[in-house]
């Protein structure tokens, strides 16, 4: 783990390399909130994901994604749009579908991090994925690694409680009226 010194004087894509975690790591050092971020993403199938196009502005694209094995993953068609973006960037933006109305039970819930693909040649990790997922093949599979976890909700229909988690740090909780 990096000293508060290294972190002082890394930039911040440099921070954030050294900060990312798996899911399970996550899970392991939060287990409360990632159950409550797993069972948001497990109520609806599709969910939005924001990469960066080769120009630098924001692409938003739905998306199905998995928690399995204590990693958080992303598959997708080839040649998608989406995986080019990560394969040049891999930094992404994950939310929630909030469902339908307003009441986005449990909170709105939000993941960022860096998405790491799965190379061809790794045929024993593709072949557990596509065992779990039946994906229609061929597929590019990512493997991410956490920077930032959000969930934001409404608490006794008055409050705006807004909690955050960063690897190496626990989670904080912000409330507002």
């Amino acid at each position: 783990m990096s000293t508060i010194k290294d972190n002082v004087n890394a930039t911040d894509d440099e921070r954030a390399e050294k900060e990312a975690v798996s899911w399970g790591e996550f899970a392991v050092a939060e287990p409360d909130l990632a159950r409550t971020v797993e069972e948001r993403f497990a109520a609806h199938t599709h969910h939005v994901l924001a990469t960066l196009r080769r120009d630098g502005s924001p692409r938003t694209t739905g998306l199905e994604v998995r928690f399995l094995n204590g990693e958080l993953w992303f598959g997708m068609m080839p040649g998608s749009m989406k995986a080019l973006d990560l394969r040049r960037d891999p930094r992404f933006a994950l939310q929630a579908n909030p469902g339908e109305g307003t009441t986005m039970g449990g909170g709105d819930v939000r993941i960022a991090g860096r998405a790491v693909e799965v190379p061809e040649e790794d045929t024993e990790t593709r072949a557990r994925y596509a065992e779990e997922v039946e994906p229609p093949e061929p597929f590019h599979l990512f493997r991410t690694e956490v920077t930032e976890v959000v969930r934001t909700y409404v608490e006794d229909g008055t409050y705006l409680v807004v909690q955050a988690w960063k690897p190496g740090e626990p989670v904080r909780t912000l409330t507002r009226t």
